[in-house]
């Protein structure tokens, strides 16, 4: 808790903020998982752009847990590290034998859905108590996700 100390917020009122955030990493770690097997398992006519797709927003995915760890060790907190504590708090589940493009796509955009509204859940719990760094990561985080399903919505279309 000494980081808080010299950071300037209080350590009973960040305890909201990083219980969000340990779902979200929760999130973005199951959600990782499912990206790299649509990565590799993925076949149909968009292949080769779904193929590098899912490596490109699996490898944000990665720095974004990453970062949502090290906000909660700022934070004066143990950031969760077990797949089945994941898998417990997360609201996306782990997918399996999806391979093709269109049902690969949908949930992508569902996961996403998922993360955009806990990510809002935290910017709000984060504002409350202003922790400005939060609330700059999840606006960072929203504005790259919505430009990434704006693109895959489009590419949905037909």
């Amino acid at each position: 808790m000494r980081t808080l100390d010299y950071i300037g917020l209080n350590k009973k009122e960040v305890v909201p903020v990083v219980e969000e955030l340990q779902k979200l990493l929760a999130d973005v770690q199951i959600f990782y998982t499912n990206l790299r097997g649509f990565h590799w398992n993925i076949k149909g006519k968009q292949f080769f752009m779904l193929h590098e797709k899912y490596e490109e927003i699996y490898d944000q995915i990665n720095d974004m847990a990453d970062e949502i760890a090290e906000r909660i060790l700022m934070l004066g907190h143990t950031p969760l590290n077990n797949y089945s504590d994941y898998i417990k708090i997360s609201e996306i589940k782990e997918i399996s034998d999806l391979s093709g493009c269109e049902e690969t796509l949908e949930s992508t955009l569902d996961a996403f859905k998922i993360l955009m509204l806990r990510e809002r859940k935290v910017l709000e719990l984060a504002g409350k108590i202003e922790d400005e760094v939060t609330v700059a990561m999840m606006s960072d985080y929203l504005r790259e996700q919505e430009k990434t399903v704006w693109m895959l919505v489009a590419t949905l279309e037909k």
